[in-house]
């Protein structure tokens, strides 16, 4: 099994490397105006060449050009600035209203007698005001 693979692959490199004639002629006078000679490797080179200069010059133009402000999600640095500034400020103002939300509910559950949780029962340490004179 493993020579008849090997004799496939041997036979399939030799049909690249296989020399052919590409002839163009006049179709009114049969007068050949050109001739190249071609093999299977030289044209898949040519056409993957060709293949990745067109991917490069098509990613070069996106990028270097006013084209990619098109793409989805790639605005320029001024909004992209301003969106991160306006998303911190919400966030900001979402926890300022979570925090007065939590307030106000206990202030209501103190008002109305509801109150649960850990009464604070330290003493404040005032010093003693001295009115003496001197």
């Amino acid at each position: 099994m493993a020579k008849k693979g090997n004799k496939n692959s041997r036979r399939n490199l030799e049909k690249l490397s296989h020399k052919y004639r590409l002839v163009i002629m006049n179709e009114d006078t049969y007068e050949e105006v050109t001739s190249f000679k071609l093999s299977r490797m030289s044209v898949y080179i040519a056409f993957s060449t060709l293949f990745v200069l067109l991917v490069a010059i098509t990613v070069a133009t996106v990028v270097f050009t006013p084209l990619r402000y098109y793409i989805p999600g790639y605005g320029d640095l001024k909004q992209r600035k301003e969106f991160i500034h306006l998303k911190m400020r919400a966030d900001s103002l979402e926890t300022a209203i979570n925090a007065r939300d939590q307030y106000l509910d206990n202030i209501k559950k103190v008002i109305n007698g509801d109150f649960t949780g850990k009464v604070d029962t330290t003493m404040l340490k005032v010093p003693a005001v001295d009115n003496s004179t001197y």
